[in-house]
């Protein structure tokens, strides 16, 4: 008798996505817990609020009283991370079944509730792992994108509100790059930088942003007998555009921009179709001048993009400082303008 084989493929299915669905459950139940204790050691220290330590003096007890029976997951550090995490996240209803309890408990060393409201909805559009979000966390995304955006916006990309109108909206400045494994003292030629970033694809892809799928590297063009080679071709199906990536490992000049504008043209009159919208370029290089690009771009253009990239993970310290930088020159040109 002849069985048809797709059966054991889709049984197979079946059982891990049940299995899948079944540890998220439980792992939201625990969140729950966790959120529930938090509530009930919160309202008995305000019971005793005119007493001296008694917040420490509780946390204490109830760890001596549970941990025996309960185990480690009780001990005073932990049981001050569930108070902690009700009093940051104070509606129940607002908790998330798509985030596991390690994830909730990355977010509480986000220290703002805007932070916190995108990195929540990054993690649950592009369902990122742990790791994903503790990188994303811990290279600061939500500053690098304020670098070139407003608060407002950045948001409301993050929860879905509105698709970008600008590339800027997505793609990062710098971008980050510790995953390639390339020293910043150690000196490489471009096509090692290439290489490592196809040997890391995914977590290119995470850096890039939203909605990138890659087409090809050393894309060959033909121009009246010419041959040039584009280093990466990525699609992005948010912008619905071609993304080229020209690597720099020196620091950019009006030259590079002049080569990346032509590979844009190029795809613009050639490999664009009607639906879609114009060509994006980005020059990823290691040093640029913000001056020399806006004298040799046209104004109000939206197509060329540089972003530097960094090898190592800058504090967020280091990104602030930038930020208020950016927008010192901002209030600058303000008052210019007047």
């Amino acid at each position: 008798m002849l069985i048809n084989q797709s059966i054991i493929a889709d049984i197979k299915s079946i059982i891990s996505q049940s299995r899948e669905y079944a540890i998220r459950a439980i792992d939201h139940q625990r969140t729950l817990m966790y959120w529930h204790i938090g509530k009930r050691i919160f309202e008995e220290e305000q019971d005793g609020k005119e007493r001296a330590d008694y917040g420490t003096f509780l946390i204490k007890y109830l760890s001596e009283q549970l941990q025996p029976e309960f185990g480690s997951g009780f001990s005073i550090r932990q049981i001050n991370l569930y108070r902690q995490f009700y009093r940051t996240f104070e509606n129940v209803h607002a908790l998330h079944a798509q985030l596991s309890w390690t994830q909730y408990k990355l977010l509480l060393s986000v220290d703002t509730e805007d932070k916190r409201a995108f990195y929540i909805a990054e993690t649950i559009k592009n369902n990122w792992t742990v790791r994903q979000l503790e990188r994303q966390i811990y290279s600061s995304l939500y500053e690098r994108l304020l670098l070139s955006n407003d608060k407002e916006s950045v948001l409301a990309v993050a929860k879905n509100e509105k698709l970008p109108s600008d590339p800027k909206e997505i793609i990062k400045d710098p971008m980050i790059l510790e995953f390639l494994g390339l020293q910043r003292e150690s000196s490489y030629y471009e096509k090692d930088f290439e290489n490592a970033i196809i040997t890391h694809l995914q977590e290119f892809l995470l850096e890039l942003g939203n909605g990138f799928s890659f087409v090809a590297r050393q894309k060959r063009i033909h121009i009246e007998g010419d041959e040039f080679f584009v280093d990466l071709v990525f699609y992005n199906r948010i912008l619905q555009c071609f993304v080229i990536i020209e690597i720099k490992t020196h620091k950019l000049t009006h030259q590079d921009i002049g080569q990346l504008q032509m590979y844009v043209n190029y795809y613009d009159r050639t490999e664009r179709l009607p639906h879609e919208n114009r060509t994006i370029g980005i020059l990823l290089c290691a040093n640029k001048n913000d001056t020399v690009v806006k004298y040799t771009l046209p104004e109000k253009q939206k197509q060329i993009i540089a972003s530097q990239y960094k090898l190592y993970l800058p504090s967020e310290k280091q990104l602030l400082e930038e930020l208020n930088k950016e927008l010192m020159n901002f209030v600058g040109k303000d008052k210019y303008d007047e």
